[in-house]
């Protein structure tokens, strides 16, 4: 039997199991001879970078993927060898971070070209970006040849990949996902003429390699679909996934309310009739979002509170007149499933009028995850001294 760590009443339970299944179904649908890059920014979408990255390798991928160099060199200093793509920026600072931890770094301009080229002693492997919608990160399709000339004259650095990224390939309407496809794939056949060599071009994130099986080429980058969520309504796979998380907490007091009490900061609920409410601990610091005041619901015993006023930072009020019995350490499931009901990060991301990503990243440190696998729990990431840590800077 689970029992809770030490002094923990809010927490999340990752799956690591359904994680694994994800990357198996999503390494069958594209095939063997399609790589991986598993997506495991943003602590792997809140779900904890070391332990989902470790699985996502053992289960299929070849290639991970971050975007910032912190979570790249958490990832060697745990001792993950495979190879990782350096997704964003990375300042004059961060090059000999890039080099020490054998990081892949995408490139955008001459500058960061140059001057990793000036500080390696060997062939570094650099992936290339190029925008195509987005209007983001990435060279303009004009600069490319120039920048590929110029970064294979460098007497370090050997290009790997080009890469582009959808920017709305998870709508119903796909036109755009189309031209971006286009405008990539001349680009592809233009450096390949100039006689240039791309092992690796990639360009599908979750929703792209759902909706345009077509556009697969030598490696995808799926993320939200490894943690078991679809990028949209509009974007479902055709295999199944199994949800990774469980944001769980607990019943912390339980109190009487008379007809006229109004309960949290601005008075915004005014109890109609005698109530019962549980206090839970859980809120905005826990990364749980306030818009959800007054929509949201939780589950206790199995059944549906509703949320009644403004979501404080630590804390939020439930009503629990029609559920009998709730008292003082009463689980509590914020996203997941208790009994024969589930609060999906869908639904969540419903009433705070955002998406589920959004939803399952904005869980903060103090959040303590515990994981599952192979039928068990493992030991918690962390605990009270965990987040001791973490407020200490340690």
């Amino acid at each position: 039997m689970f029992v809770i760590p030490d002094g923990v009443v809010t927490w999340a339970e990752i799956d690591l199991d359904a994680i694994a299944h994800n990357v198996r179904a999503i390494k069958a649908f594209v095939g063997d001879g399609v790589e991986i890059i598993a997506s495991v920014k943003a602590n792997a979408y809140g779900h904890g970078l070391q332990p989902v990255a470790r699985t996502a390798l053992a289960a299929g991928a070849s290639r991970l993927a971050v975007h910032r160099i912190q979570a790249a060199v958490a990832l060697r200093e745990a001792g993950i060898t495979a190879p990782i793509l350096l997704l964003g920026h990375v300042p004059p600072s961060g090059v000999d971070l890039v080099l020490t931890h054998s990081i892949t770094p995408t490139l955008v301009d001459r500058q960061s070209a140059k001057l990793i080229s000036d500080h390696a002693d060997h062939a570094i492997k650099v992936h290339i970006k190029v925008d195509t919608g987005m209007s983001r990160y990435g060279l303009e399709p004009e600069e490319i040849l120039d920048f590929f000339r110029y970064t294979a004259a460098l007497p370090h650095l050997a290009i790997e990949g080009l890469f582009s990224h959808f920017a709305a390939a998870d709508e119903l309407n796909l036109d755009f996902a189309h031209q971006q496809w286009a405008q990539f794939q001349a680009i592809l056949d233009a450096v390949e003429q100039a006689g240039f060599s791309v092992p690796c071009p990639h360009i599908c994130n979750s929703a792209g390699l759902v909706s345009m099986a077509e556009t697969h080429l030598a490696a995808v980058r799926p993320g939200l679909l490894i943690y078991g969520m679809a990028p949209s309504p509009q974007s479902v796979p055709a295999f199944p996934l199994q949800r990774a998380l469980v944001l769980k907490s607990s019943v912390i007091k339980v109190r009487n309310l008379q007809p006229g009490a109004t309960i949290s900061y601005g008075r915004t609920f005014t109890a109609e009739r005698p109530m019962r409410a549980a206090l839970v601990s859980l809120g905005y610091g826990d990364g749980y979002p306030r818009l959800v005041s007054n929509r949201g619901q939780v589950l206790i015993r199995g059944q549906r509170a509703p949320i009644r006023g403004r979501i404080c930072m630590d804390q939020l009020v439930v009503e629990v007149t029609d559920i009998p019995g709730v008292s003082v350490g009463d689980e509590v499931v914020a996203i997941g499933r208790q009994g024969a009901d589930e609060i999906t990060p869908e639904a969540v991301a419903s009433w705070a009028q955002t998406i589920n990503y959004e939803i399952t990243t904005g869980l903060l440190p103090q959040v303590v995850r515990v994981y599952k696998e192979n039928g068990g729990y493992l030991a918690p990431e962390g605990g009270v001294e965990q987040w001791a840590n973490y407020l200490r800077g340690a």
